[in-house]
């Protein structure tokens, strides 16, 4: 049984942080009691292999909402295809200062600020080795707030070589719009930097433990149509294994006239929909195929997430749009998806 219809209007009541905490709390009561809080999605057996990895159906979970991986398994219960955790970043930081989430429910919309607030790659890497989950699950890194942009790739690369065991596949998380000139990383010769470095200790990394993790770079939906295919671009000339589109959006023209309209951070949810979309059209054209894509951003539906499917992505992946519809929407797309794959 699903009781997120009914616990909605009091975890809305909460404060947006407050009430994330909660219900990460819950399913991990749900978890080990067994109680059926959640109820997981009839249709979760849809398998696909993209990356070389086994996914049990194209349905993932978004970086952001278990960033130190202390929820996985009773995140596992929902019915994911795959789950990705983070952003985390080499050392502990307690992110921006609070309050740095909002919700904007007229919208079916999150604006958040959070900046890479996490316990440290350590800590996560000693929850996911104490994780009975035996799915794909993927580690999103980043940067720390006071580490200069200009040295960024070392911690990235921090990053790739602490995950890199555990993950079965590591992100580029080089478009959150919350740490300052995080996003410049997207652009010009600094994005060719980063993934010449990092492509070259995947590389070394492979061949010192015989096990390759495959390399995804998430980018924003903000970008030009030329930074799209100028990104598209590099990421076949380093033979990048995937490509996530998109993170949050720094545009305000969907909201406008919102009490929350003039917040700092990444808009995310319904209003993004098309935005993201557009990216990953755009990169499909491109990429002809050769890099597979995982669209996110604006999932609120079966529908939309088809939407996606339909304009080249191979996987998709929701968070905001869990928020308000619960784990009933990952039986939704499912069932979506399964309609539409079989006419």
């Amino acid at each position: 049984m699903n009781l997120y219809p009914l616990l909605r209007p009091a975890l809305f009541s909460l404060d947006p942080e407050l009430a994330h905490q909660v219900s990460l709390k819950l399913l991990k009561l749900s978890h080990k009691t067994g109680l059926s809080i959640i109820s997981k999605a009839k249709s979760a057996e849809q398998p696909l292999t993209v990356m070389g990895l086994d996914f049990k159906n194209p349905v993932g979970l978004a970086a952001g909402m278990d960033k130190n991986g202390d929820y996985i398994d009773p995140l596992a219960d929902m019915g994911f295809g795959f789950i990705e955790i983070g952003t985390v970043t080499p050392r502990p930081q307690p992110g921006n200062p609070k309050p740095r989430l909002f919700r904007l429910a007229e919208h079916k919309a999150i604006i958040n600020r959070m900046g890479f607030n996490n316990a440290g790659v350590e800590h996560l890497l000693q929850q996911v080795a104490l994780s009975s989950y035996k799915g794909v699950l993927g580690i999103n890194i980043g940067k720390n707030f006071d580490t200069p942009i200009e040295n960024a790739i070392n911690d990235y690369l921090i990053g790739l070589r602490k995950s890199y065991a555990l993950a079965s596949y590591v992100t580029l998380n080089i478009s959150s719009p919350n740490t300052k000139n995080l996003r410049q990383l997207q652009q010009g010769d600094e994005i060719k930097k980063l993934l010449s470095a990092l492509k070259e200790e995947q590389l070394k990394l492979q061949a010192r433990q015989q096990k390759y993790t495959p390399l995804v770079v998430k980018i924003a939906p903000d970008l030009s149509d030329d930074e799209i295919i100028h990104i598209a671009q590099l990421l076949v000339e380093f033979s990048i294994d995937g490509v996530i589109a998109s993170n949050t959006t720094i545009s305000r023209e969907a909201i406008e006239g919102h009490i929350h309209a003039e917040e700092a951070g990444g808009l995310s949810g319904a209003p993004v929909l098309k935005q993201s979309t557009h990216v990953v059209s755009g990169l499909a054209s491109e990429l002809k195929g050769n890099i597979p894509i995982i669209a996110v951003g604006g999932i609120l539906a079966g529908e939309d997430a088809v939407e996606k499917l339909n304009a080249g992505a191979s996987l998709v992946q929701i968070y905001s749009g869990l928020i308000y519809r619960g784990p009933q929407l990952i039986e939704d797309i499912l069932r979506v998806n399964c309609s539409s794959c079989t006419k």
